[in-house]
């Protein structure tokens, strides 16, 4: 099966609302946010997400399959780093490398815009997911104690972090 990944511009907010609203129903544990914060929201919005943040959609044929966002900090004294958001790729895409694809294409993209640092939190109870973090070059930085809630429940976040270099190579922490 052919691997098609796509840097969604604006235009393509349909394409990520799909993909965002399926992320978010089928995987609520994975997310800070609901499917509820995101349903009811205005096309401009989604729109406007598309020009704040760049996402990757990973496809088997037309269909999006997974997703992986890329949110650049603001402050201009924090220009150099961003955070991964919304990760997402569907139980039976898993392990065939799409993941690892959507991950070298946004930090390839990051580094265009200047980033060293990528950051991102992952779920305690997603021991999948810190290990695929891990085999990717990140590294734990550390925990937030009840980072989220999800069902009333309190669940731990790990927080991870890679450096980038310009020319490719992974720098270290």
């Amino acid at each position: 099966m052919p691997l098609t990944l796509k840097l969604l511009p604006p235009e393509d907010y349909e394409i990520f609302k799909r993909i965002r609203l399926e992320a978010l129903r089928l995987a609520p544990a994975a997310f800070a946010s609901s499917e509820r914060d995101w349903a009811t929201l205005p096309d401009e919005e989604w729109q406007r997400r598309l020009k704040d943040n760049s996402v990757v959609v990973s496809f088997h044929e037309e269909e999006p399959v997974g997703i992986m966002g890329l949110m650049p900090q603001q402050p201009s004294k924090m220009a150099h780093r961003a955070t991964i958001i919304m990760v997402y790729l569907r139980e039976n895409e898993r392990g065939g490398g799409r993941a690892a694809a959507m991950l070298d294409l946004l930090l390839d993209h990051a580094r265009t815009l200047g980033v060293r640092q990528v950051e991102l939190a992952v779920s305690a109870e997603n021991p999948a997911a810190f290990r695929f973090y891990l085999r990717e070059g990140f590294h734990e930085i550390g925990r937030i104690p009840g980072g989220f809630l999800h069902e009333g429940r309190e669940i731990d976040e790990i927080m991870m972090a890679r450096r980038l270099t310009l020319d490719n190579r992974l720098g270290s922490l």
